[in-house]
Order: structure tokens, then sequence, then C-alpha cells
């Protein structure tokens, strides 16, 4: 159980970096930062997310979903807000499209780890 959670936290973390590659208005100072920003946003995704996802339930269906990236950005910006200068969103819109890259990287980082040879 908790080499699972440090796994998710250090390949939350690579995507993190990835994205920052990605993106010049989307700033990480290092890895340590982008390690803190994970255990953030797996703290908020564990306590504020179920909260947001219930009172968002009506526009979360109707948009088939895809309000859940929107949801994911405000982690971002909260996480952000919190780390101050180390973690830098220049926008809610490149937090929108980090949050759907994040994810994506997320969703393969996690099939490349637990079936290596699917």
């Amino acid at each position: 159980m908790l080499l699972r959670a440090v796994l998710s936290i250090i390949l939350n973390a690579v995507a993190l970096i990835v994205t920052a590659q990605l993106f010049s208005s989307f700033h990480l100072e290092g890895f340590g930062t982008a390690v803190l920003a994970s255990i953030i946003i797996g703290i908020l995704n564990l306590i504020v997310r179920p909260i947001l996802v219930v009172l968002t339930l009506p526009v979360t269906v109707v948009t088939l979903g895809l309000f859940l990236f929107v949801i994911n950005a405000v982690s971002l910006m909260v996480a952000q807000a919190i780390m101050d200068e180390s973690f830098i969103i220049e926008g809610f819109g490149i937090a929108v499209i980090a949050a759907v890259i994040i994810s994506v990287l997320n969703l393969l980082l996690n099939k490349l780890i637990r079936d290596p040879m699917t």
C-alpha cells in the first residue's frame, strides 16, 4: 500500500515535470518541487476533490465527464497557490490544458508500470 502511494507520487511528479517542459507558462523549480506538488495535489484529491465532484455532478454529467478536467485544474491552481514561487502556472487555461496532459501521462505511466509486457 505504501509502495503504491510512493509510486503514484513519483509518477505524478514525472508527469508534472513533462508538462513543465511542454509549456513555458507552467514552471517547476525541480524534481523536489514536483514531488512536493504531487503530494499536495494528492492530499487535495483525497479531501477536496470528492466534495467538488459531488457539488458539480450535474455539470459533469452534462459535459460527459469533461468538467473533471476543470476540477483537476482547480487542484493544480490551489497547489500552485500553496507552493508560491516554486510552482507557477500562468493562467487557468494553461491549468486546464496541463490537467488534461497530466491525466493522460499518468494513465500511460501507470499502464507501463503495472503491465510492462502487455
